[in-house]
């Protein structure tokens, strides 16, 4: 059954709708032609809302890539700077205005909208570079929250995490609120709300103080999500450490998801001819996009990577046989009905070629020795083998100077599985890596350790085990082909995120309030009353809907695993999943590290 959701309760597209409909009333308030200038970073997930069509019709004829200098010449009325609201990027539009000819005729108009909200910080510094009154409007586009599929939200904040954990920044989590409170403007309001971690606690007060301050916000519109659950990143660092082994979590993990798409080597996509000898292969990347859109993908995605050949090879008989089907065409109306799904099969057999070509790359790496090598080493800390000393594979790794972020991957992975190091052995680790691969990475190690995931073990007592036993976090006899239990996602071990979820719905987090108390932060719940005539009285069979939140990031990996969840004949529950940011390890692990730049003599 295809993943996603657009099937069930829940559809998305009202509130990619409302993202359209205030970009549409902004670009109208500035009349004619009109030029953008992107801050790079927001181009991807504006991609998700509005194609370029939408911006033409609005009269945008030209698009630059915001950086120093002068502008490109547009013959345009209106030049619009889509930002952030980031300092380093005011420095920037203050030397493209000042750098505007004055003396050009017609001039042109400036505006300025600030994703997702305006800065005063940024309007107070344009003010002293002389260029705030340079802009006609000034204005915010409020992009919490955007469907990057059926089921699935992101915020698309990369720094979100660090800002929490590190800089005790809570403007990711006032965003977070935000976009809840959009949601329920569209959605309902979500009745119940519960919670795990200090972020989660800190965006569940956020919104009730929203709904407090605003009364009017009281909606009268039959709630769509039955539960809310806010899960904090750090109440669960074990699971983006670990290598993901679902086929689309390995695509991430390998040559890593932006905003639905992904860049490939482009030999395995070359039309293969006859006699050429192979001379004129395609240098650029392969770009493909990865959504439900797409039949096969839905199907494949949330597989386990051992389970997706023999799908593949199943889907290649079935279409051969379609096209073969040709042959048997005989009359006008058999050839009609032929050539009406010629479409759809070369879509299909298109399809299939571009996911058999990924399989190829994919596995080429996971039969590598060092691929198994490194995975083997995780899955002993999980399952709570050796973890307490040197393990001997991650100093062989440092002695070959593999990618550090490989090794801190795995150094962090043995301290969450353990409850933190014993001093001796972090300072061997920390003494060995700093040796390798310079001391400049000692603020790197300084913000793992405070983001807790790296620490010495201070209460000597490891609460992994236990933690470990009661949520079942490791299966021995997982069934990566026909799985019974969402652990198929990493070979044997459950996410810890997903268990809390899967026991929210059934039995109860009564059940496990010990585990609770060993996890980091509180455990909430919260109701929000319902105005009278909205109470929901269940259908039979009727699944409840529950949109769960983790601030700081979540993986491919365990987005499968809801979705398995999902899909349980008798699980009851389907999951909508919102985050600050899609993550996979190594892109968690760089937003943590810090360069200390040499010093320029």
């Amino acid at each position: 059954m295809a993943a996603h959701l657009s099937s069930g309760r829940v559809n998305l597209t009202a509130l990619r709708e409302a993202g359209r409909r205030e970009l549409r009333e902004f670009l109208d308030k500035c009349a004619g032609s009109k030029a953008i200038v992107w801050d790079e970073y927001l181009t991807g997930p504006f991609g998700l809302i509005a194609q370029y069509s939408l911006l033409k019709e609005h009269e945008v004829e030209k698009m630059f890539t915001l950086k120093p200098g002068r502008l490109p010449q547009a013959d345009v009325k209106n030049v619009i700077f889509f930002v952030r609201p980031r300092l380093e990027l005011m420095d920037i539009i203050t030397d493209n205005v000042l750098r505007e000819d004055r003396g050009r005729a017609p001039q042109r108009d400036f505006h300025i909208l600030f994703v997702p909200r305006r800065s005063l910080l940024c309007e107070q510094w344009l003010k002293e570079q002389g260029v705030l009154g340079s802009f006609i409007h000034r204005e915010q586009y409020s992009l919490d929250l955007i469907p990057f599929d059926g089921d699935l939200l992101s915020m698309e904040s990369e720094s979100a995490f660090k800002e929490c954990y590190l800089e005790s920044d809570q403007t990711s989590l006032y965003h977070a609120a935000k976009g809840l409170m959009t949601l329920q403007a569209l959605y309902g309001t979500i009745p119940q709300i519960f919670g795990k971690g200090e972020c989660a606690r800190h965006v569940a007060n956020m919104m009730i103080r929203m709904k407090r301050e605003f009364p009017g916000s009281q909606n009268s519109i039959f709630p769509v999500f039955d539960t809310l659950l806010l899960l904090d990143r750090n109440v669960d660092l074990l699971t983006p450490l670990a290598t993901q082994l679902t086929y689309e979590g390995l695509i991430d993990e390998i040559y890593g998801i932006q905003n639905t798409y992904v860049k490939l080597p482009p030999e395995k996509f070359a039309p293969k001819k006859q006699g050429d000898g192979g001379k004129d292969l395609p240098t650029e990347p392969k770009k493909l996009q990865l959504n439900s859109a797409e039949e096969l993908y839905a199907e494949i995605r949330d597989k386990n990577f051992n389970a997706v050949g023999s799908v593949l090879s199943k889907k290649a008989k079935i279409i051969s046989a379609a096209f073969e089907e040709r042959h048997h065409a005989k009359t006008v109306g058999e050839i009609k009905q032929f050539v009406s799904q010629l479409p759809h099969m070369q879509a299909a057999r298109s399809s299939l070629a571009n996911h058999t070509s990924i399989a190829e790359l994919i596995k080429d790496i996971t039969t590598s020795e060092d691929f198994f090598d490194n995975l083997t080493v995780e899955q002993e800390f999980m399952s709570g083998i050796d973890t307490d000393k040197v393990n001997n594979y991650i100093e062989d790794c440092i002695a070959q100077k593999h990618p550090l972020i490989k090794i801190l991957r795995l150094v962090c992975l043995q301290s969450v599985c353990n409850s933190g190091l014993k001093q001796k052995v972090l300072d061997y680790y920390k003494k060995e890596i700093l040796q390798t691969y310079g001391y400049e990475h000692i603020l790197t190690l300084n913000n793992l350790e405070k983001a807790g995931l790296l620490k010495s073990q201070t209460s000597g007592r490891n609460n992994y085990p236990t933690i470990r036993k009661t949520l079942r976090l490791w299966m021995d006899d997982v069934n990566e082909q026909n799985p019974n239990d969402i652990s198929y996602v990493y070979s044997g071990y459950a996410p810890l995120s997903v268990r809390l979820a899967q026991l929210l719905a059934r039995p109860g987090w009564r059940s496990i309030e010990e585990v609770l108390k060993m996890l980091p932060g509180p455990h909430f719940e919260e109701r929000q009353q319902l105005p009278t005539g909205l109470q929901k009285k269940r259908q039979h069979g009727e699944n409840r809907v529950t949109l769960v939140f983790f601030l700081g990031g979540v993986t491919y990996a365990e987005i499968a695993a809801l979705r398995f969840l999902s899909q349980m004949e008798d699980g009851g529950t389907e999951y909508v999943i919102a985050t600050t940011k899609l993550i996979n390890g190594t892109s968690w692990i760089k937003s943590l590290m810090e360069k200390l730049e040499p010093a320029p003599f």
